[in-house]
């Protein structure tokens, strides 16, 4: 029979997995940097800059302010740990999975869809591009000379130059080996990754183990759903290396009250490694595209906290601001507040600040240093905090005392 394990324990274990509840370092360096990565496995990437980028916060939720420039040298360029690929969206990812992930590039290539479709014809133009790469080494898209490089229609604008560069990415003719102003440098394979990775073969059900059994350990309790999105890999793939791994005892099958799917207790596993805090004491805010919320039924299972990312949405149908970050005070999801780094004036701005239902009484208090400790890593010298939101009042009058 499995065991049970209480929601409450089942939140601790998650945020434990996840770095969380451990005291932060004064001035994390880059073991600390690498200790995330190992941990995570996976980085997502996102342009929005209104804040800051989203693979730059995860490591700010869990150590602080830190040097960025840490988390680049080892997530880009020829030496970095990292490389990136379509892994749970745009990630970085470590590079020593770059083999595990052919599956997901051989869908690429197979599949009969648009990108697909837009490959096949237009070969002789992804021809033509690698030639360039092979003569001229590593570029940007805006950097090659073609007549098809004009931005035009949809795709954001893309020229069909970067539309084609951006499907060789997908199946792997060309990979990102850094970016600059944000932008892809792409470069042939072997320009970018060593000889002994690149000719490196892992079956597809070996890749999936691997695969699973890393978003198990960063997980740390999670459902097969949960283990699906964070790879973003198809159920029958996850289901049968969940099983290997049980059997081996990597896994371990629990149940969770509450947590049930068609009137049964939903499937789910432990790490055997996961620790079991009694408690857990944390304080930050966290990126849209951070593990521990991207997967939104996992978020309103493990924090009964509904949380969608509003950027898309029309500013007057938008309820708590444009990038609003959820608000983490121990174990509990209690709030979220929409900041931007006005970096012109100086000032971090808390653009609306909300509170949950059931947030503890102190979550001003408790969210004050971890604003103070955004203004620094942001090189901002104050904070202001506009009138909206339940939370708002409650946290300017905080920002005030705290002078």
């Amino acid at each position: 029979m499995a065991d049970t394990v209480r929601p409450a324990l089942a939140r601790r274990i998650a945020l434990a997995a996840q770095g969380f509840g451990r005291s932060s370092p004064s001035a994390p360096g880059l073991r600390q940097v690498s200790g995330i990565i190992d941990r995570l496995a996976v980085l997502q990437i996102d342009s929005v800059n209104v804040f800051e980028r989203s693979h730059y916060i995860p490591a700010f939720s869990r150590l602080g302010p830190y040097d960025r420039a840490l988390l680049d040298r080892v997530t880009t360029g020829r030496r970095g740990r990292m490389v990136e690929s379509w892994a749970h969206q745009a990630a970085f990812i470590p590079r020593e999975l770059w083999p595990h992930f052919e599956f997901r590039r051989e869908e690429y290539r197979r599949a009969g869809s648009e990108w697909g479709g837009w490959l096949v014809e237009n070969r002789s133009l992804a021809e033509w591009l690698l030639a360039e790469l092979t003569a001229n080494g590593p570029m940007r898209a805006s950097e090659i000379e073609h007549d098809a490089n004009e931005r035009r229609g949809s795709w954001w604008g893309w020229s069909d130059v970067k539309r084609t560069l951006e499907w060789m990415f997908r199946v792997g003719e060309v990979v990102c080996v850094e970016r600059q102003r944000f932008e892809r440098v792409y470069a042939l394979p072997e320009q970018a990754l060593p000889s002994e990775l690149l000719s490196a073969q892992v079956a597809p059900d070996e890749a999936a183990r691997e695969l699973v059994r890393r978003a198990a350990t960063a997980l740390g309790i999670a459902t097969e759903a949960d283990l699906a999105d964070y790879w973003r890999m198809k159920r029958p793939q996850v289901r049968e290396a969940a099983r290997s791994l049980q059997e081996d005892g990597e896994l371990v099958p629990v149940e969770v009250p509450g947590w049930t799917t068609a009137g049964r207790p939903t499937p789910t596993w432990v790490h055997r490694d996961a620790r079991r805090p009694r408690h857990l004491e944390a304080a930050a805010v966290l990126s849209p595209f951070d593990p521990v919320v991207w997967f939104r039924p996992r978020t309103e299972r493990l924090f009964g906290f509904h949380y969608r990312i509003e950027i898309y949405t029309p500013e007057p149908d938008r309820k708590f601001g444009y990038y609003s970050l959820p608000v983490l005070v121990d174990d509990g999801l209690v709030g979220r507040v929409d900041l931007k780094s006005d970096r012109k004036a100086g000032v971090l701005r808390v653009q609306s600040a909300w509170a949950e239902a059931d947030a503890p009484a102190d979550v001003a208090e408790r969210l004050v240093p971890v604003l103070r400790r955004a203004a620094e890593w942001q090189g901002l010298g104050a904070i202001e905090v506009v009138d909206r939101g339940d939370l708002a009042p409650a946290l300017r009058a905080e920002v005030a005392a705290a002078g």
